[in-house]
């Protein structure tokens, strides 16, 4: 489980523009990842299990651990580290599971904060595991794992083997909102705090930088169509 700034969140940079301001920022659960969350509850009430949710941060990152506990995740694991790039952050959430009983892993297709997309992919190659990206719809029958996934012009089914890796798309399911019950409930479910693996990271960020203003909006006539196009090819260069 990802955990990032809100999607109203006004991003700003600060040291020079190599870290992101997280000063007065609200922390959600990465949407992706609630459905994720939300799709292995409903399998664990109809075949039986646990939920455990796994995240990569620091312990500013536990009230929304909580929140993920209070949606009805059985416990948690927070590897005390900050989730640096999508590499690290599969290598630290692999050992956890490698050490571990799991039948399935759920992720988000990717996180709404630097929309990688990376973590699944690294995840199964790193245990061995077959995969199964962008599903949106996840159902285990028989001891296996149903799937639709989004391809290019639709959807394709696939049939895999436990233990199994998949990440969430939209259309999965409905997110749960967590009641007062699930919230009380929350506050003494396990939240087991793990020291990361040191490793030595593949890749960092030099500098980050916000998009271009917009541009005003530009009124070209219906008769004007040459214009258009001398536009596109030589001022803003999309057309040869």
């Amino acid at each position: 489980m990802s955990v990032v700034p809100d999607t109203t969140t006004k991003i700003t940079f600060t040291d020079n523009n190599t870290k992101f301001n997280s000063q007065g920022v609200q922390f959600i659960i990465n949407p992706y990842d609630e459905l994720s969350l939300t799709k292995a509850l409903e399998i664990a009430e109809k075949v039986g299990g646990t939920v455990t949710v796994a995240t990569v941060g620091l312990a500013d990152a536990e009230p929304v651990i909580r929140k993920a506990l209070a949606i009805g995740a059985n416990d948690a694991i927070r590897i005390n580290a900050e989730p640096v790039e999508g590499m690290f952050v599969a290598q630290q959430l692999a050992e956890i599971i490698k050490n571990d009983n799991y039948d399935i892993v759920l992720t988000g297709r990717e996180s709404i904060d630097y929309n990688g997309g990376q973590v699944t992919g690294i995840l199964a190659e790193l245990l061995n595991w077959p995969s199964v990206n962008v599903c949106t719809k996840m159902e285990l029958v028989d001891g296996k794992m149903h799937f639709e996934r989004d391809i290019d012009g639709g959807r394709q089914s696939v049939i895999a083997n436990l233990p199994v890796i998949a990440s969430a798309q939209k259309d999965l399911c409905e997110p749960r909102i967590p009641n007062m019950k699930g919230i009380m409930a929350a506050r003494t479910k396990p939240l087991t705090v793990k020291e990361p693996v040191q490793l030595e990271l593949k890749a960092h960020y030099e500098s980050f930088e916000s998009p271009s203003a917009k541009q005003a909006v530009r009124m070209i006539d219906a008769e004007q169509a040459g214009q258009l196009i001398d536009i596109l090819r030589n001022e803003i260069k999309i057309i040869a």
